[in-house]
C-alpha cells in the first residue's frame, strides 16, 4: 500500500456501544460488497453473569440490509472492557476471526491469572488466522495491511485500509488521550514507538477509535485524522518527548481503577469470544480470582 499512491477510500459504517463506550465498525466498499467487522460487542450484564446480543443484532442487521459478505471479524486486541461477540456474528454472517500474532503471550500470561482447564491452547488456534506485522490481505478489492502497534497490550494490532487506520486503544480522540499500560505485558516506551508509527502516516489518512470517552459537555467521537493527533493530543503530540510520555503514563496509569469488566472480558477474549467450557453440571462458569490484579 504505497503512500505514493492515491488511496482506497472504504466505507465506515461505525455502532455505538454506549454501555461499553465501544466502537465496532463495518468495513466495505458499499452495498453488495465484501466486509470486515471490527471489534464487536457482546452485551454482558456484570450483576447477573447474564449475555445478550442486541449490540452484535444490529450490526447484523446492518451487514443484511446492505447485502454485504463478511469475509473477516477483526480483533485488535483481547479487549478488557467488553465481551467479544465475533463467534455470534461469524455463526450468522460467517467470516474468519483474525487477531495479532502476539495473542500468544497475552494467553500464556493469563491461563495463570485465571489457572485454566489443563486443556487450554495458548497457541492461538481458538481464532481462524492470527496476523504478523507487516502483513497484508483484502477485503474484496480493499487493501489491508496489518500494523502491530504494542504498548497497551502486546497482541495489539491496527489494521490499515486504504486511508483508514483502525487503532484499537492505541489512540482516543486527541481531548482524551492514549492507553494505560498498567496491564500485564503493557509498557509505555513500546506504546510511545507505537503512536510514533501510526502518526508518520499520511496526515490525512483517517483514524477510527475503538472507545471514546468524552469530556464534558462533548458528544461521543471516534473518527479524527493523524494531522488532528499529531497538533492537539493531550498525551502525544509533537514535540512530546518518550521521556515526557512514559512519566505521564506511569503517574497517570497509578491513578486508574480496573476496568469493570476485566475479568471477565480477558477469560473470554483470549479464545476468540468463547466461553469456557462447561463443568461436569452443563453449566458454564467464568473465575474471579481474588487480589490477583
Amino acid at each position: 500500500m504505497s503512500p505514493s499512491l492515491p488511496p482506497v477510500r472504504p466505507q465506515v459504517d461505525p455502532f455505538f456501544d454506549p454501555q461499553t463506550w465501544t466502537v465496532t465498525y463495518v468495513v466495505h466498499g458499499g452495498p453488495g460488497t465484501p466486509a470486515a467487522i471490527v471489534d464487536p460487542v457482546l452485551d454482558y450484564d456484570p450483576k447477573s453473569g447474564r449475555t445478550g446480543t442486541a449490540s452484535a443484532d444490529r450490526v447484523i442487521a446492518h451487514v443484511r440490509q446492505l447485502g454485504l459478505e463478511v469475509q473477516w471479524i477483526l480483533e485488535t486486541h483481547a479487549h478488557a472492557d467488553h465481551l467479544s461477540a465475533a463467534p455470534w456474528l461469524r455463526q450468522q454472517l460467517g467470516g474468519r476471526i483474525g487477531i495479532g500474532a502476539r495473542i500468544t503471550e497475552v494467553q500464556k500470561v493469563f491461563r495463570g491469572v485465571f489457572h485454566l482447564e489443563p486443556g487450554f491452547r495458548t497457541d492461538g488456534s481458538q481464532f481462524d488466522h492470527l496476523f504478523a506485522d507487516g502483513e497484508t490481505f483484502h477485503i474484496g478489492q480493499l487493501p489491508v495491511e496489518v500494523m502491530h502497534v504494542p504498548g497497551h497490550t502486546p497482541a495489539c494490532a491496527a489494521y490499515r485500509v486504504g486511508d483508514a487506520v483502525f487503532v484499537g486503544d492505541t489512540l482516543f480522540m486527541p481531548d482524551v488521550g492514549t492507553a494505560r499500560c498498567d496491564f500485564p505485558g503493557g509498557d509505555a516506551r513500546t506504546l510511545y514507538a507505537s503512536i510514533r508509527r501510526i502518526l508518520a502516516l499520511p496526515d490525512t489518512t483517517r483514524l477510527f477509535m475503538c472507545h471514546d470517552y468524552p469530556p464534558p459537555g462533548r458528544d461521543v467521537r471516534f473518527q479524527c485524522t493523524v494531522a488532528d493527533q499529531r497538533a492537539r493530543n493531550i498525551h502525544v503530540h509533537d514535540g512530546i518527548t518518550e521521556a515526557r510520555f512514559v512519566d505521564m503514563r506511569t503517574r497517570r496509569d497509578a491513578t486508574l481503577e480496573m476496568p469493570v469488566l476485566i475479568l471477565p472480558s480477558v477469560q473470554v477474549n483470549i479464545r476468540a469470544g468463547q466461553m469456557p467450557p462447561p463443568e461436569a453440571n452443563g453449566t458454564t462458569y467464568l473465575k474471579i480470582p481474588v487480589n490477583a490484579l
